[in-house]
């Protein structure tokens, strides 16, 4: 059992045994206050000096912070007690006792001395709140698609070419070669389509941008589906119900975890389809009206998309960005050249980008073309031509990204909180 069901109110009265680490410890004479955590959430347990024996009672009085224990008492509700429920003890045993002065104290600490003890910053309340709804949106993108007829199918992370553009992978030798780690799952997802019709994959991806804003991390998470026969238009619809499936899972399943952190918990609730549209033109005007120096032509910043963004309460996808600013394998717009059928989801609120997404090319000439105006080493992705020659149909797909969705959901400041342990250009460690 865990402390989650005693908070549910399902345990009251009864015996129970709970195996965690305590979090605080206080006395009042015959009194000894814990604060104890097992992973499923915290709760009171008060060791009164009468219900056990003397030797466990002077044990808790040597118990420090991050001590793991294993206690047993009997469920009592309390509206005085955090969570209106608390544990009075009959036994306790400590498993380890912690070294004293641990590192991450009350008052307030700055955040690379944060991040450099990131293995235990997670363990605070705020960062396990954090990355319990980080759980719950991956498990609701799974979920999703899994009832809706898709096939996970898994990516590789060393790949011999790019995806996403040259400028932003990691190189590594690769037995007298060389690899690179890879930016996206999305072209070899698009191989599996032939053999499943509806696929995704979910991992890792990596991308040597040497960005310092508050929305980038070098090592981030995608969950990708691909479709054939998808059109442009099914598939802004599929990212339309999978945002909004998975905004209403978090709502129903995590919203203990959200008002935690004090999120606003309206705004969610109005993510709904139809999501908002605006073209790449009537974004750069919009930006150009407000004062922004953006051209025609140039791709969309962090700053413009936290000012488009802000313009609805609800996510809008930006579309039709032109072709010289997106990736070499997206389908031109049939009434624009100039143009490619993509679209960026902005997630309201100033979160900006969480999801691009395109048709793809099917056209094998066309594809070719496109690869030769990018500059990129036909050799690499002969296999990728191969799709085009053998089977090619119309299809299309998209990544979300897991760390921003968190972000936008939790509506926090900056990207690092959103995973375990996050990579940027200035930190590795740990």
């Amino acid at each position: 059992m865990g402390i989650s069901e005693i908070l549910d109110g399902k345990l009251t009265e009864k015996e129970v045994e709970i195996k965690g680490w305590v979090v605080t410890r206080r006395s009042s004479g015959g009194v000894q206050f814990l604060i104890v955590r097992d992973g499923s959430g915290m709760i009171q347990a008060t060791v009164h000096k009468e219900d056990v024996a003397p030797q466990k009672f002077e044990d808790v009085d040597r118990l420090t912070q991050e001590s793991s224990i294993i206690v047993k008492g009997i469920v009592k509700e309390d509206k005085r007690a955090p969570g209106g429920y608390e544990v009075r003890v009959k036994d306790l045993k400590i498993v380890h006792l912690a070294m004293p002065e641990y590192p991450l104290s009350k008052k307030s600490h700055g955040i690379d001395f944060l991040a450099s003890l990131r293995h235990l910053w997670i363990r605070s309340p705020r960062q396990i709140a954090i990355l319990k709804v980080r759980a719950e949106i991956i498990k609701a993108c799974r979920d999703f698609l899994d009832e809706n007829g898709f096939t996970s199918t898994d990516s590789p992370i060393l790949t011999p070419s790019a995806v996403e553009g040259v400028a932003t992978l990691f190189e590594t030798p690769y037995f007298g070669d060389k690899a690179f780690l890879t930016q996206s799952g999305q072209l070899y997802v698009e191989a599996t389509i032939a053999a499943f019709g509806k696929v995704y994959c979910f991992g890792p991806t990596f991308r040597a941008e040497k960005s310092k804003t508050p929305r980038h991390l070098t090592e981030f998470w995608m969950v990708e589906p691909e479709m054939a026969f998808y059109t442009f238009e099914d598939n802004l619809k599929l990212q339309e119900e999978m945002v909004t499936f998975t905004v209403k899972r978090v709502l129903e399943k995590r919203r203990r975890e959200l008002e935690f952190l004090k999120r606003d918990l309206v705004p969610l609730r109005k993510v709904e389809p139809p999501f908002y549209r605006i073209s790449y033109t009537e974004a750069v005007d919009k930006l150009q009206k407000a004062g922004y120096n953006i051209e025609w032509g140039e791709d969309l910043g962090a700053p413009h998309e936290k000012f488009i963004s802000l313009q609805f309460e609800k996510p809008v996808f930006v579309h039709r960005y032109p072709a010289k600013a997106k990736a070499f394998y997206m389908q031109p717009d049939p009434e624009n050249s100039q143009v490619v059928l993509c679209a960026d989801l902005m997630a309201p609120e100033g979160y900006g980008e969480i999801i691009g997404g395109s048709e793809r090319i099917c056209d094998l000439k066309l594809l070719e073309k496109r690869i030769e105006e990018f500059g990129l080493p036909r050799e690499a992705y002969e296999w990728y031509l191969d799709l085009r020659k053998y089977g090619a149909v119309p299809h299309s797909g998209f990544g979300l990204g897991i760390e921003r969705t968190v972000m936008w959901i939790c509506k926090l400041k900056h990207i690092r909180e959103t995973i375990p342990f996050p990579r940027t250009i200035t930190r590795i460690y740990p």
